[in-house]
This record gives C-alpha cells, structure tokens and sequence, in this order.
C-alpha cells in the first residue's frame, strides 16, 4: 500500500492496525476526496471490519487531522531546517525548494490530502494547522528576506515571492506520478534552479 516512503512516514504509529488504518485513509482520501470516502472504504482497504477503526480513531476527521498534522510537521521542519543553515541566501533557497518539492514528489500521495483536504478539518484542528501553513510561510520568506537584503534577490514583493515558491513546490503533489519522466530527485533539482532564476540569483550548489 503506498511507495516505501509514504509508508516510511508512518512508522512510529502503533500499533500496527492503527498505522495499516492510517495508510488506507491517505489512500483513499487523496483517490476519492475526503467527503466521498467512508470509514468502510479506509476499514476495507486496510482488511479490517468497519468496526475496528474506532477502537483506534473516533472519527474519520481524527484521520484527516493527524494526517495533516505530521505531513505539515515534516515539511516544516524540513524548510527550517534550510533557512537556519550556514549556506549562504541562494544556498538556503536551493535547499529548501529542493527539499520542499522532492517531498511533495516522494509523498505525492500524503501531500495531495495535506495540500488539498484542508476545508474538511474541524475548526479547531483547522486552527492548528493554519498555525503550522504559517510557519512554514515565514521560513521561506526569512530566506527571500535575507537575499533581498544582501541584495543577492531582485524581487518586487517577498511575501508574493514567497506564495509563488511554495505554490510552485506544492503543486508537485497534483502531478507528479512515479512512473513519470521525472525522478524526485530531478524535480527538486529542477524547481531549486528555477526559483534561484526566479528571484534573480545565480544557480547554487548544495
């Protein structure tokens, strides 16, 4: 169910029945929509009886907001990660849409629910993870920031620059398939070197 890498993302949910559940409602969520798909379709595909998904979630919506939490969680520290390194403004640019943009790849399945399943969580883990989408914006802005200061980036409006490369990077998720022309690796490659002729930077290495 799932490549390894979306399923590797998973690997401290126990116990097993509860991560088999997990696994099947990203599936089912980013084939069929949240509002389509039944707790009988996530219990169906994880081979388990309609029954046993609330022993382990009281609602479909739990599913939806844990999904969301950790995918939100993990590119969030993944770009932070990128905005506090020693590298230079191009350096840390290439390295976060880089990184931002192969996980949108490897975990095409994960992000298409993250990404485009938002409306369906209840207000207050639709709060929550506002909060996280918020962050995550002010981790690539400092970026852009800092290259404007430095005066490395040539940009008319960093927080509309900002929107543009995280929408650029996320939109991987609606189109990428693994059985494209594109390895994640060369996606992340390929949008790092755009967003740096973007902003007006030379195209940097690691």
């Amino acid at each position: 169910m799932g490549s390894e890498a979306e399923k590797a993302q998973w690997a401290d949910v126990t116990p097993d029945a509860a991560r088999r559940l997990l696994t099947a409602a990203v599936e089912a969520f980013a084939e069929r929509g949240y509002h389509a798909t039944t707790t009988r379709d996530i219990a169906g595909r994880a081979g388990m009886s309609p029954a046993a998904l609330y022993i382990h979630y009281r609602t479909k919506e739990e599913l939806l907001h844990r999904i969301s939490r950790v995918g939100h969680r993990l590119a969030l520290a993944m770009l932070e990660r990128a905005a506090d390194s020693d590298a230079g403004p191009a350096g840390r640019l290439a390295l976060a849409v880089r990184g931002f943009a192969r996980w949108h790849a490897e975990h095409h399945t994960t992000a298409r629910v993250v990404q485009y399943e938002l409306g369906a969580l209840a207000e207050e883990h639709y709060a929550e993870v506002l909060a996280l989408r918020r962050a995550t914006d002010r981790a690539v802005r400092r970026i852009v920031q800092d290259g404007v200061d430095a005066g490395d980036f040539h940009v008319p409006d960093v927080g509309g620059t900002t929107l543009a490369v995280l929408s650029l990077c996320t939109d991987v998720a609606r189109w990428f398939r693994p059985d494209g022309r594109r390895t994640p690796e060369e996606v992340g490659e390929l949008y790092a070197d755009l967003v740096l002729r973007m902003v007006g930077a030379e195209p940097a290495g690691e």
